[in-house]
């Protein structure tokens, strides 16, 4: 079944935060831990995976940090699930060829699909999605605190 992980977790909240927060410059990694509380041992790792995936793109240099590597309304919560998942070693269960002719017909496909209607609902939540929540909620936006309108 899907669970989730404090590394599932923690990966859903960087990316949303890179998006809430990003202006024109990348977001640096401790920006991400200082607001979002993210110990930067598991920051680190999963911002790099997101990298290799494609969902972020890292930049180098002093300015350096991440940043998206699409629109955020191409993100999704599912894609993001996917790589942690892929990332966390333990083994999921109903792949065991152990077990019973009942566990087989019966048990293992009602879980597979809950787990297949969890992931298409995941697959339904962008990025964007989650960026116009926060605004709802009253969330402030770091990005929305340094544009400077004067002329």
């Amino acid at each position: 079944m899907l669970r989730i992980s404090k590394k599932m977790m923690f990966a859903i909240e960087a990316v949303l935060d890179i998006a809430y927060n990003a202006g024109t410059e990348p977001v640096h990694s401790g920006e991400i831990t200082r607001r979002q509380g993210i110990p930067k041992r598991y920051l680190e790792q999963v911002l790099q995976q997101l990298v290799r995936t494609g969902i972020l793109a890292g930049v180098r240099g002093p300015h350096g940090g991440y940043r998206l590597a699409r629109e955020r309304r191409r993100i999704t919560v599912g894609e993001i699930v996917r790589v942690v998942r892929a990332m966390e070693a333990a083994a999921d269960p109903i792949e065991d060829p152990a077990g019973s002719v009942l566990g087989h017909k019966v048990v293992r496909p009602v879980w597979i699909e809950l787990q297949e209607f969890c992931m298409d609902r995941l697959d339904g939540i962008s990025i964007e999605d989650l960026c116009l929540k926060a605004r709802e909620s009253g969330v402030e936006s770091e990005t929305e605190e340094r544009i400077d309108f004067a002329i």
